[in-house]
Order: C-alpha cells, then sequence, then structure tokens
C-alpha cells in the first residue's frame, strides 16, 4: 500500500501559502463528483480547503484482466467480488469534496489473484480447450 498523506500536507501548505490556486487544486471533474455520488464513501474528516462538508472517498480499479471495468469506479463490495476473481489490479482512493471540487489521491493497493489466474486467462484457456 502506498499512502499519499505527505504529498496531501505538501498540497495544502503550497495553497496556505499561495504557491498553488484555487483552481488547481478545486479541479475534481463531472465524472469524479458523478462517482463520488454512486460509488463514494461518506468520511469523517472536513474538506481542508472550503470547510463546508466532509469529504467522499472514491476507488478507483485499474488493471489488464479486468477488461472494460479497469478505470472505473467501485464500491468496496464490488472491489472484493473483482479480486475474487481477477488478477492483480491496482485500486486507487480518490477524496473528493462535492462542494468545492477538491479532491487528491489518498492512497494506492493492489488485490487480486496471483498472475495468470484470473478470469481472463481462465477464459482465454476453455476457448483453446473448445478449439483444440
Amino acid at each position: 500500500m502506498v499512502d499519499f498523506s505527505l504529498r496531501r500536507r505538501g498540497v495544502l501548505s503550497e495553497l496556505r501559502d499561495g504557491r498553488l490556486s484555487l483552481r488547481e487544486v478545486c479541479d475534481a471533474d463531472v465524472y469524479l463528483q458523478r462517482a463520488a455520488g454512486f460509488h463514494g464513501v461518506a468520511t469523517e474528516t472536513l474538506c481542508p480547503v472550503c470547510r463546508k462538508e466532509n469529504l467522499t472517498e472514491v476507488s478507483w480499479v485499474f488493471g489488464d484482466d479486468l477488461g472494460p471495468a479497469s478505470g472505473s469506479a467501485r464500491g468496496e463490495e464490488e472491489i472484493t467480488q473483482l479480486a475474487l476473481t481477477h488478477d492483480a489490479f491496482t485500486v486507487h482512493v480518490v477524496e473528493v469534496c462535492r462542494s468545492c471540487s477538491w479532491n487528491h489521491l489518498v492512497e494506492s493497493y493492489e488485490v487480486g489473484l496471483p498472475e495468470g489466474s484470473g478470469r481472463r486467462v481462465r477464459r482465454a484457456a476453455r476457448e483453446l480447450r473448445r478449439r483444440g
């Protein structure tokens, strides 16, 4: 697991010191905002920028074995199910404020089956057996 809290503190420090603008750090796009509404998990952490509401964490999955699911936001249960059937993939957790659009990568971790035992590999092997 990789924790990005040091980088987060640095960005907030640069914002306070005027080296970064609000526009540079409060730039969550519409897809991230929508994902926060559908797949996000509310936290107890108040937005460090606007202090209007608590942050929401959104998990994004990335991996070759995931096929079209790669690059999409997923809930915790979905990630657990994907991890039981697919080769190892990476999960990026992003915090987002739905009021001011602050967003930052919080952590990244890997889950899933050992390389070569995921769904795509098994599907390809079945296809070869059928043809052979």
